[in-house]
């Protein structure tokens, strides 16, 4: 069976046209199947345009395989240690026509700060071709690569080089080194990228962020709910600015969708391609890369949102900041995050091949979290704080079924022990009247729910016990002319189908607020 299908050649083909200068492969292998199948994958991506060539040389990489994309003449050097397949091949499918002259599609400011960047830097991202959270890392500093060729970027495969990961003791993805030097884990926007390079650029794009002119309506956060709301409101006309550090927040860690009505399935990382493409349909203007900071009402009567050292005005506010992971709150938990604790089965799982783990949570996603893990790690103990598990019936029949997985009911985690550079065991006490234990682990998978992006927020707008944004039945917040939707608020039910049409209530609700004056 060929590498890439014929759905996956005929989506490539389709953009042959936007190649407009030479591309070569440069690519190393060995005897190992990985390398055949890149060999494989490399030749059908080449037959497609004329203006591709590939030329093997083993002694171009110190890993194989790999393989490099440039241009002739350009110094462009980004290089895939990987069969960017799974969640990469979108990374592989830009860099192929960013590198072949297509243009770079970033902030002006972001542009502008990159190509101001004088020394040379060497990126290297560690990442799992299931990591949902890699190829927004991956394509950033691609494209970096891309706009100076100061810049080279070399993405590896922790599967392929397990070797390596291991002695750089590499547990989450996506794990960036510049220069040989760690430079963070997980998530990274772009404007934390540039101001590890040169905190000169990073002024830049703060300068760019302050001369924008003020909108009408400024909506925080990128996921259903923000896009929703932004393409509502450009329909109406109204100058909208759409800003976050991450385009379709956290329907990105969704492998699967299944209950978005008229779309019977799709993943989270096309899904949020897909609201990227609807939002470029209007005159939107989206702001990557950046975290609101605070909220403010300016002498002008304006709203003014901090964004790091700058501010963006506008005459109404929507705010869709979503919600991140839960935290265990425990002992050892933030000094082993990324050692060993994570928050992401689909990203970090293949990192604990043949491992001992543990799920914290026994409801829906920890239970598919432990179905995952199952076929990676050597053993999943599922740690669950109340009396049974209360996921669904269909997925506690499977994890019954599992003989890879074991369940630990009335186990409230008491701390995370390692020997300071990993994970190596969590305690958990019975809360039934039992003994506690320690169980000896190397990874600790959190899945215990999902807290509201808003600690940004206090005092600015009324929360709730649990951090929501209190919000009437038109999303409007405490605060004249802020608005708010999603699962930043107290609105029950936190779905993507809800959250889209809480959105556009929040901008009928905004624009209603413009047109009273």
């Amino acid at each position: 069976m060929a590498v890439l299908d014929e759905k996956l050649i005929d989506q490539l083909r389709a953009l042959m046209d936007r190649i407009t200068r030479p591309v070569e492969f440069v690519v190393s292998l060995d005897d190992r199947s990985a390398s055949a199948r890149l060999d494989e994958m490399l030749g059908q991506v080449a037959a497609l345009s004329e203006r591709i060539s590939v030329r093997r040389d083993d002694g171009a990489h110190e890993r194989r395989p790999s393989f490099t994309i440039t241009s002739p003449g350009t110094g462009i050097a980004i290089t895939f240690a990987a069969v960017p397949l799974g969640h990469e091949f979108t990374s592989f499918a830009l860099a192929l026509l960013q590198v072949g002259g297509n243009p770079v599609k970033l902030d002006e400011r972001v542009v502008e700060a990159v190509r101001s960047i004088r020394a040379e830097q060497e990126f290297v991202t560690y990442i799992s071709l299931t990591c949902q959270n890699c190829p927004t890392v991956v394509q950033t500093i691609n494209a970096m690569a891309v706009l100076n060729p100061l810049i080279r970027h070399t993405v590896v495969d922790g599967s392929l080089f397990r070797d390596e990961v291991e002695s750089r003791n590499v547990l989450a993805t996506p794990t960036v080194y510049r220069n040989g030097e760690l430079l963070g884990q997980g998530r990274m926007e772009a404007a934390r990228i540039i101001a590890a390079v040169d905190a000169g650029a990073a002024g830049a794009v703060e300068t760019g962020l302050a001369d924008r002119k003020p909108y009408q309506v400024l909506v925080i956060g990128q996921g259903p709910a923000g896009v929703s709301a932004a393409v509502y409101l450009a329909r109406k006309g109204i100058r909208t600015g759409l800003v976050g550090d991450r385009f379709g927040g956290q329907v990105n860690d969704t492998l699967a969708i299944e209950n978005l009505i008229s779309v019977p399935h799709t993943e989270g990382p096309k899904l949020a391609a897909d609201l990227r493409a609807h939002a470029e349909q209007y005159d939107i203007d989206i702001i990557d890369g950046v975290t609101a900071s605070g909220i403010d009402r300016a002498d002008d009567g304006a709203l003014a949102v901090r964004l790091g050292g700058a501010a963006l005005t506008a005459r109404a506010v929507v705010l869709a900041t979503g919600a991140g992971w839960r935290r265990m709150g425990v002992p050892g938990e933030d000094e082993y995050r990324n050692k060993g604790v994570t928050y992401c089965p689909h990203c970090d799982g293949p990192l604990f091949k043949g491992r001992d783990v543990a799920v914290i949570g026994g409801g829906n996603s920890g239970v598919e979290a432990a179905l995952d893990l199952a076929g990676v790690a050597r053993h999943v103990t599922v740690l669950e704080f109340m009396p049974e598990c209360r996921a669904d019936e269909v997925l506690l029949r499977r994890m019954a079924e599992s003989p890879a997985i074991d369940v630990v009911t009335n186990a409230a985690v008491a701390e995370v022990l390692g020997d300071g550079s990993r994970v190596r065991a969590v305690r958990y006490e019975d809360r039934a009247g039992g003994a506690g234990a320690e169980l000896g682990v190397d990874g600790v998978f959190v899945q215990i729910g999902q807290v509201p992006n808003t600690g940004w927020l206090d005092g600015a707008v009324e929360l709730d016990d649990r951090g929501q944004v209190v919000v009437d039945a038109k999303g409007a917040t405490s605060m004249p002319g802020v608005f708010a939707a999603g699962d930043c608020t107290d609105a029950p039910y936190k779905q993507i189908v809800i959250a889209s049409g809480a959105g556009a209530t929040a901008a009928l609700s905004a624009w209603e607020h413009l047109v009273r004056g």
